[in-house]
């Protein structure tokens, strides 16, 4: 099989910062590689290092003769005068004469993509539909490896399952870095991690992504049983040249060696063990017992002439995560601003429970002020102490458990890259006690190991979550419900990610215009309207409702009482009490959904 590009010893500095050192590893014509690892850990500077973007501080990268080498950035860069049609033309002049040869590989190309107006500008593009362009411009010049950097940035979900169908076609080799768990798994045979945490700097393995986690969690397992292996060794050899060994022989000069070999061994493997690091905290509940968060009744936002969300009814609950899904501008963020009350609805009532506590995301992370250092980031007050579930935590710690380095605390916002502004701003809001998350793309720029920490902290929250993402897998396993905002302005509910994939392959082009316009036949209801008894108990049962709830916290402190635990008869009653404020609750709550209903 020929090797296409050959990687011998290479080595890459920025400063006092060593990215990899004595890296070696081949990529043939076969080559499906998934390269992974933490932000700033060099994969984007191996890609232009093998792009000859850039030169290595020492060893050499050999490419094939004759070599297609295609290189796709993280930012894309067009000429924004020119239209669609016309940059990918201008892609296909240097290896094609004949330029009607030329429009009709562009015009194949776009349909391929997806682009119905190939004479739109490239201006117009949304940042999607930019990527989507970069992707077919690479393609179009028949690459015999394709390196791709973040290919995903900006991409839907439906942007990403073409980009999937893509590469699972292709006949070219291909090395993609990608925070997409998903996507690596469904197109990628090969995993390469790079990290300070495996002897040579990095691990590569012939499996797709969720089986080299397996074997990578063996083989670090292994790697702290051989630390504990040499620990022992260490221990028995310094207690051995404590004694002070006389090196007048050859043997006792060569076991004098082998210790201090021994024990630098030791100190390397702690280290490579050490340097596993992970985001160590979660999001903190304000403990709030109230039942009903939010309620939005028949909601409506238009822009312009675009319908938004029409008659859009929700109630949230504590212990509901709920997963918004859709493309890029269908409204996904629209509801959030409006659940979070940042916008008005055009039609509709907003509802918050008294006292709610809303912690909320930003995609855009316009609340990070770019020249404040990474200390008033986290602490705008100044304070060398943040708190964090009603304890003092000092500064330099909060932010080492975020993976920021102590001598990074006084660097401004603005020189940390998108993924570590994104912890600095989840370590604002894990600070904050919430009844609801409202996070929109909170996973944009997060490395692998950030994403699985959001991912567990989001499981754990006890409170209620709405969110959006790209990310299918963090959907999958977070999302208890999903809402889909579909192209009539409708938002549905899905039970998960892969209903809602089923339901967009089954809406296909080629339905007559009776089976789009046919609807069921709506039964004979037989609800009743509100009576004027009904509205006086609907405009009265949220007081009701809490006080019931407070009678509950009363007697569950009770229940707490060192004179009321001393007594056991008075114990049972108290029980008793609390199991019957506890039912009248359900029943109010049961009665307002009931009245709710009747109501709509």
């Amino acid at each position: 099989m020929s090797i296409l590009v050959s990687v011998n010893k290479v080595s890459k500095s920025f400063g006092r910062t060593t990215l990899f050192n004595n890296l070696s590893f081949g990529l043939d014509e076969k080559t499906k590689l998934g390269l992974i690892g933490a932000n700033g850990s060099g994969k984007s500077t191996l890609l232009k290092l093998l792009a000859s973007l850039e030169e290595p501080d020492e060893g050499e990268i050999t490419k094939r003769s004759g070599l297609n080498l295609i290189y796709l950035a993280q930012s894309d860069i067009f000429d924004e005068s020119l239209s669609v049609h016309d940059a990918i033309v201008q892609s296909l002049e240097k290896n094609i004469s004949d330029k009607i040869e030329r429009d009709v590989l562009a015009n194949k190309i776009l349909n391929l993509a997806g682009f119905t107006d190939t004479t739109q500008s490239i201006k117009s593009l949304s940042g999607g539909w930019k990527k989507r362009l970069a992707i077919a411009r690479s393609i179009i010049q028949k690459p015999d490896i394709l390196l791709l950097d973040e290919p995903t940035n900006h991409l839907d979900i439906e942007s990403r399952l073409w980009l999937e169908g893509l590469l699972q076609r292709a006949n070219f080799a291909f090395v993609v870095i990608s925070h997409d768990r998903t996507l690596l798994q469904n197109v990628c045979e090969e995993t390469m991690e790079l990290s300070r945490q495996y002897p040579e700097g990095y691990l590569r393995l012939s499996y797709p992504y969720e089986k080299f986690l397996d074997v990578k969690a063996d083989f670090l397992e292994g790697q702290l049983k051989e630390e504990m292996t040499l620990k022992n060794k260490v221990r028995r050899e310094t207690e051995w040249l404590r004694k002070g060994p006389k090196a007048r022989t050859t043997k006792a000069k060569s076991r004098i060696q082998d210790a201090y070999e021994l024990e630098k061994e030791f100190i390397e493997v702690k280290q490579r063990n050490r340097s596993n690091k992970s985001i160590g905290v979660g999001f903190e509940h304000s403990q709030n017992e109230t039942r009903m968060l939010i309620k939005l009744r028949k909601i409506s936002k238009s822009f312009g002439d675009k319908n938004i969300i029409s008659d859009f009814n929700f109630t949230l609950n504590p212990g509901k995560r709920i997963g918004l899904l859709g493309s890029n501008g269908c409204g996904k963020s629209t509801l959030i601003k409006i659940i979070e009350g940042k916008l008005e609805p055009d039609q509709g009532t907003v509802k918050p429970a008294y006292e709610l506590k809303i912690v909320s995301f930003d995609q855009d992370r316009s609340i990070l002020c770019q020249t404040d250092t990474l200390k008033q980031a986290l602490q705008p007050n100044g304070s060398d102490t943040v708190i964090y579930q009603e304890k003092p935590v000092h500064i330099i710690t909060w932010a080492k458990r975020f993976l920021f380095d102590p001598d990074q605390i006084k660097s401004p916002v603005s020189s940390f890259s998108g993924g570590e502004q994104a912890r600095i701003l989840l370590a604002r809001l894990m600070m904050e006690p919430a009844d609801v998350l409202l996070l929109d793309e909170p996973t944009n720029d997060l490395d692998i190991a950030s994403l699985e920490v959001l991912e567990q902290a989001l499981i754990e929250f006890p409170g209620a979550i709405v969110f959006s993402t790209h990310d299918r897998l963090l959907m999958e396993h977070v999302a208890t419900e999903i809402l889909a905002f579909e192209d009539d302005q409708k938002v549905v509910p899905y039970a998960d990610v892969q209903q809602w994939l089923q339901r967009r392959k089954q809406k296909s082009p080629g339905k007559s215009q009776k089976e789009t316009k046919e609807k069921p036949r709506k039964e004979k209801s037989n609800k009743k309207r509100l009576t004027y008894k009904d509205q006086y108990e609907l405009d009265h049962i949220e007081k009701n409702i809490a006080e019931a709830e407070k009678t509950v916290v009363e007697l569950e402190k009770k229940t707490q009482d060192s004179a009321v635990l001393a007594d056991p008869e008075e114990l049972k009653l108290v029980c008793e009490k609390l199991t019957n404020a506890h039912s009248k609750v359900e029943r109010l709550y049961a009665r307002w959904q009931d009245l709710e209903d009747k109501k709509a």
